[in-house]
């Protein structure tokens, strides 16, 4: 890594913080370290933003399943955070905060955010990609697992914004990104 990184705080926000924001935030720490970004040189959180948040719900069974799977382990007692209320620090803190939709961008803004000036922005419009990533809540693994990949897709597109210096994750011409241009499935990508 030729610079310093641009963001010391990254926030990963979405509506509870048992799934996408999660996997958002043990995807990017594994980027850092496939990437030898030395420890604390980035923090990297997570939250939930909705009503229906709440301070230790646990993380989604399948969310953990899918992060295994990738060789990722999270606590089976993991919980979530509120932004609203036990973890308001979080957003006043950030350097950069990603929300998976842009619902969430103006639920974010709405909350009195965090401070002036800190971008605001759904993950993959930071990524340079548009659109929102849905919520598998409800839905069967696949699902789950599709989220992930979207989520990791977007971080790689993201990856030299995060860490100058470092080329994209992803080559020229990306497979995902011209199935997803052609309409391919019903994904977790939605256009915004």
């Amino acid at each position: 890594m030729t610079s310093p990184v641009p963001y010391r705080h990254v926030l990963f926000v979405c509506h509870a913080n048992t799934s996408r924001s999660v996997m958002a935030e043990h995807l990017l720490r594994r980027l850092l370290e496939d990437h030898a970004v030395p420890e604390g040189a980035m923090v990297v959180t997570s939250g939930g933003i909705a009503p229906f948040a709440r301070d230790g719900s646990l993380v989604s069974l399948d969310t953990r399943l899918v992060l295994r799977d990738v060789d990722i382990h999270i606590d089976p007692e993991a919980g979530a955070r509120d932004l609203k209320r036990g973890h308001r620090h979080l957003l006043e803190t950030a350097d950069l905060v990603l929300t998976m939709t842009a619902e969430q961008v103006e639920m974010v803004q709405r909350s009195g955010g965090p401070r002036p000036g800190t971008p605001v922005l759904t993950l993959r419009h930071f990524a340079g990609l548009g659109g929102d990533i849905a919520d598998p809540a409800g839905r069967e693994e696949s699902v789950f697992v599709a989220t992930r990949d979207a989520v990791a897709h977007a971080l790689e597109h993201a990856l030299p914004r995060l860490l100058p210096g470092t080329a994209a994750g992803v080559p020229d011409g990306c497979r995902e990104c011209a199935r997803e241009r052609s309409g391919g499935g019903d994904g977790p990508v939605r256009s915004a």
